[in-house]
C-alpha cells in the first residue's frame, strides 16, 4: 500500500489507504488469522440500540449521511492514496476483482478469472451486460485502456508487476501477460486504483472526465465541493439488480471528532468515519447508535530513523524494544479495540506469521544489557516525533518515553501539527516517529514491500533500514507461488525485522465505525472504506 499507500492514509494523518491489502487467499499457508469481519460490538449495558433496530424494518431509499474528517479533493484513481480520495473513488469505479470483508479476492467487473500455471498469463472474463453509469456497454477495450493509463501515470500505488502486454482478445476477455512472475498482481488488481474507466475518457479530455467521472460503481457524482461534502446518486445502470438500495449518499465533512459524535448521537448522520477509539464505548452503549468494526490491515508503530547516529545502532534499537511493555501500550491505549503486535503483518494478513515469529519481549534487565553493548552505554537524549491532534498517539509517546527513560534513553516529544510531521519524515528529519502502516490490499508484500526496500518508492518506510538478506527474500517472495514455500520466505524475513527492530511494531488495531441502529448492511472493509451497496435504512 504504500505505497505511501498504506500507511500514509489513515493515522497520523497520513492516513493512508493505504491503505492496502491482501486476502487469506485459497491455498495460503501463512498463520492467517481472518478477522472477525463486521461484528457489531455488544453493548456493556441493555443493547438498547439493537432493540431499537429490530422494532424497525429496513427498507429501500432514503439517503445516507456519512461524516468524514477529510474532503475529496480528486476523483483520479491513478494519481490518489489518501483514504479520503480512496474511499470516494471506490463508490465510483470498480475494479475487475476485489477484496471481500475478510479480504478474500472476489471477481468484480470480471464474472471469471484465470491465472496460467507460470504465473505468466492472467485471463479475465467480463460479466455479461455490465454498463458504465451512462449506460455505455464496458468492454475489454475499456479495461485495456484504464491499465496501460495506469502503466503510464504509475501514481503512488503503482502497477507493481513488470506487465509485457495488456490485450483485449475479445470484447468480452482481457489477457495480461507478465515477463516474470509476481504472486501479489491479483491481490493489487483489487486495488481501488485499478478501478475500470471508459476508453479514451469517453471521448472528453482527462480533466473533463475526474471533474464528473463515469464508472461502473454503486453511485454516481451529483454534487462535488472540493472543499467540503459530496453528493452522490445511485447508479441506475449498476449491475447488481436492484442495488445500491439507497437513493443517495453524502459525504459530510465533519473535521471535529466531538462534532462527528454529536452529529451521530442526534441524528444528523447515519454513520462516521474512523471512530477514535475512546469515543467507542459511548457510541456503543448509546440508545441509538452501535459500533461496526472489522480486523484491519493497521499495524501501529514506532518508526526509527535509521540515518540517525543513535538508532542506527541495532544494539540501541533492541534495547528500547526490550524496554518497553507493548502489551500493557496495548491494554492501557485500545479500550480492546486492539491486539499486541508480534510481527510486522496484522494477523489479518496472510504470512503474518505472528505464531512463530520470537519478537523482542518486554524485559528491562535484558534491555539495559543490550544497551551497554551499543556505542551509547551510558545513554543519550533523542527526541520522538508525533503527530498533533491524535491523543491516542500522544499517549503512547508519553510510554515510550517512560520506557526509554528506565534505561537512560532520554526522549523529547516533538509534537508539530500533521503538514509538518509528514514534511520532516519525509525529509528523514526525525529520530523516531510514530505513524502506521497500512495494507492496500490482502497481501503480505503490501506493507513488506513499503517497508523493507531500501531502493522503494519509501526507502524502508522512510527509515532507510538496509539489509541485503531482508531485501533477497523479499524479491523472492514476490516471486514464490503461495504456499509453504513463500510461508517459510515470509517467516525469515520477518523474523530478521524482529530480530533488528527497524521499527517496532505496537499493536493492530480494529476499524471502528460509528452508526445510527438504524442502519442495516452496513460493511466494513479492512482497509477502513465501507461497502454501501448494501445499506438500507430502518423506517
Amino acid at each position: 500500500m504504500i505505497n505511501l499507500k498504506a500507511s500514509m492514509r489513515k493515522t497520523a494523518g497520513l492516513g493512508t489507504l493505504a491503505v492496502l491489502f491482501v486476502s487469506l487467499l485459497a491455498g495460503c499457508s501463512g498463520s492467517a488469522n481472518p478477522a472477525d469481519s463486521n461484528n457489531v460490538a455488544p453493548s456493556s449495558t441493555a443493547p438498547a440500540a439493537t432493540e431499537s433496530a429490530s422494532t424497525a424494518k429496513p427498507a429501500a431509499g432514503g439517503t445516507f449521511v456519512y461524516g468524514r474528517p477529510a474532503s475529496v479533493t480528486s476523483f483520479d484513481l491513478h494519481n490518489q492514496i489518501t483514504s479520503n480520495n480512496a474511499f470516494a473513488i471506490d463508490k465510483v469505479f470498480e475494479s475487475l476483482v476485489a477484496f471481500d470483508s475478510k479480504g478474500e479476492i472476489t471477481d468484480q467487473l470480471a464474472a471469471s478469472h484465470t491465472i496460467s500455471e507460470d504465473g505468466l498469463t492472467y485471463t479475465f472474463v467480463l460479466r455479461d451486460g455490465l454498463k458504465f453509469s451512462n449506460g455505455t456497454p464496458v468492454t475489454a477495450e475499456d479495461a485495456v485502456f484504464s491499465l496501460q493509463r495506469h502503466l503510464k501515470v504509475g501514481g503512488p500505488l503503482a502497477i507493481s508487476a513488470k506487465v509485457d502486454t495488456v490485450k483485449a482478445q475479445d470484447e468480452k476477455t482481457l489477457v495480461i501477460t507478465l515477463k516474470e512472475p509476481y504472486t501479489p498482481f491479483i491481490s493489487e488488481l483489487s486495488n481501488f486504483s485499478n478501478g475500470i474507466i471508459p476508453n479514451n475518457f469517453g471521448g472528453v479530455t482527462e480533466e473533463e472526465f475526474f471533474k464528473k467521472p463515469v464508472g461502473t460503481g454503486p453511485f454516481v457524482i451529483e454534487t462535488w465541493d472540493p472543499a467540503g461534502d459530496v453528493t452522490f446518486t445511485k447508479n441506475t445502470n449498476y449491475w447488481k439488480e436492484g442495488q445500491p438500495y439507497i437513493d443517495k449518499l453524502v459525504y459530510k465533512l465533519i473535521q471535529d471528532d466531538s462534532q462527528a459524535i454529536n452529529q451521530l448521537k442526534a441524528g444528523a448522520v447515519n454513520a462516521v468515519e474512523a471512530l477514535s477509539l475512546q469515543n467507542a464505548g459511548e457510541i456503543k452503549d448509546g440508545a441509538d447508535t452501535t459500533v461496526v468494526t472489522n480486523g484491519s490491515w493497521v499495524t501501529e508503530q514506532l518508526f526509527f530513523n535509521t540515518l540517525d547516529k543513535h538508532f542506527s545502532d541495532v544494539h540501541v534499537r533492541r534495547a528500547l524494544a526490550l524496554a518497553l511493555d507493548r502489551d500493557g501500550l496495548t491494554k492501557a491505549l485500545t479500550f480492546g479495540y486492539a491486539q499486541t503486535a508480534t510481527s510486522l503483518l496484522p494477523t489479518t494478513i496472510p504470512y503474518n506469521a505472528n505464531d512463530k515469529i520470537k519478537a523482542l519481549s518486554f524485559d528491562p534487565a535484558a534491555a539495559k544489557a543490550e544497551l551497554a553493548k551499543s556505542a551509547f552505554p551510558d545513554g543519550f537524549s533523542t527526541k520522538l516525533l508525533v503527530a498533533s491532534g491524535n491523543s491516542t498517539r500522544a499517549q503512547e509517546a508519553q510510554i515510550i518515553q517512560a520506557a526509554g527513560q528506565a534505561i537512560g534513553i532520554k526522549i523529547e516529544i516533538e509534537s508539530v501539527e500533521l503538514a509538518t510531521f509528514r514534511e520532516r519524515f519525509f525529509a528523514y528529519d526525525f529520530a523516531a516517529m510514530l505513524n502506521s502502516g497500512q495494507a492496500d490490499s490482502p497481501e503480505a508484500n503490501s506493507i513488506l514491500a513499503f517497508q523493507t526496500d531500501p531502493e522503494g518508492f519509501s526507502k524502508s518506510y522512510w527509515t532507510h533500514y538496509t539489509n541485503d538478506k531482508a531485501t533477497k527474500l523479499l524479491y523472492e517472495g514476490q516471486k514464490t507461488a503461495d504456499g509453504e514455500g513463500r510461508a517459510t520466505i515470509y517467516t525469515e524475513l520477518l523474523q530478521t525485522l524482529a530480530d533488528e527492530v527497524p521499527y517496532i511494531p505496537l499493536y493492530y488495531p480494529d476499524i471502528l465505525i460509528g452508526a445510527r441502529s438504524s442502519v442495516d448492511g452496513l460493511v466494513v472493509l479492512p482497509n477502513g472504506s465501507i461497502r454501501l451497496e448494501d445499506v438500507r435504512l430502518a423506517k
